[in-house]
């Protein structure tokens, strides 16, 4: 290699853990030994805005709060790729950076995790359901009006140690993090996309670079799954028509097979009530077109929601 590549990541368990996948795919690619990571391939860990949090994200200025530190390291030229959760990433994206790569996808969907109850639809009437998402706490409202509700924010482990000391009767976790830690034996059910359809870019880990970085951007490419993110680009794209944020209950996931996409997105009221589903295939040729589907689904969405304030608290 000309020069180190320094990677930039947030310090919970799970985002040590995908900056870490990152680091040996490049040491795999580039031919490296463990004795020359710490010197070609460093790992900066940052605590963010969102790691300090103790409310909600819309409280607080929403997903951009995980990702500001690492993008502003990255401007200044103190790390070189800055790993995300792509779901955290805001659809804006600050000037002279990119997500210049997305890696292969964990799967999408989320997990019910419980000590007493083994289904989602098992729980007792006006159970107690601990999260901080506004898309899964709409979701499940609207199959279960009776669900009360209570914040449980942190880190997986923080999440799980919280339900074990009786906060409450269950959660949600993406089964991704959950796979990647080696924690699923925590899950009680895993959620089918027509029980809780998954948050836009869920499982999907993204390299975001300088855009006038060609050094790391060639060292990047290799790790690029084309497919991943023509999903991935599909589903921000329609996220961003509804002007989606953590602000918003928006669901989204598109699948691509045989060069067809198929995109199913949906946008809730938040208390549930209101629910607004789009199911799509088309045949795609590039990532204009994934975003054109995207966006379009997204406006379809919108023009039918009209002036309705849904997402007004």
């Amino acid at each position: 290699m000309q020069r180190p590549i320094r990677i930039g990541t947030r310090g919970s368990p799970l985002a040590l853990r995908q900056a870490r996948l990152v680091q040996s795919r490049l040491a795999e690619y580039f031919g490296m030994d463990e004795n020359e990571l710490e010197i070609y391939l460093p790992i900066h860990v940052f605590r963010t805005s969102g790691d300090r949090l103790k409310g909600t994200l819309p409280d607080f200025g929403g997903k951009g709060l995980f990702t500001r530190e690492l993008e502003e390291a990255l401007v200044f030229g103190r790390i070189d790729i800055a790993v995300h959760s792509m779901k955290d990433v805001p659809t804006i994206r600050q000037n002279g950076l990119a997500i210049s790569t997305v890696l292969e996808r964990e799967d999408p969907r989320d997990a019910f995790i419980s000590d007493r109850f083994r289904t989602v639809m098992s729980l007792p009437q006006e159970a107690v359901v601990g999260t901080a998402s506004l898309r899964r706490r709409a979701q499940l409202a609207h199959r279960r009006p009776d669900i009360r509700f209570t914040l449980l924010r942190g880190n997986i482990g923080t999440r799980l140690t919280k339900l074990q000391a009786g906060m409450c009767d269950g959660t949600f976790l993406a089964l991704a993090g959950l796979k990647r830690l080696n924690k699923e034996d925590v899950i009680s059910e895993v959620l089918g996309a027509d029980v809780m359809l998954n948050a836009p870019a869920q499982g999907a880990i993204g390299i975001e670079i300088r855009k006038n970085d060609e050094f790391t951007q060639s060292a990047v490419d290799p790790l690029n799954h084309p497919e991943v993110t023509q999903a991935v680009v599909t589903e921000r794209a329609f996220l961003q028509a509804l002007d989606g944020s953590c602000r918003t209950p928006v669901a989204a996931l598109a699948e691509i097979s045989d060069n067809t996409l198929h995109f199913r997105g949906e946008a809730l009221s938040r208390d549930g009530q209101l629910r607004f589903h789009r199911d799509v295939s088309t045949t795609v040729c590039g990532i204009k077109d994934c975003i054109a589907l995207g966006r379009e689904t997204g406006l379809d969405i919108r023009a039918e929601i009209g002036d309705r304030n849904i997402w007004d608290e």
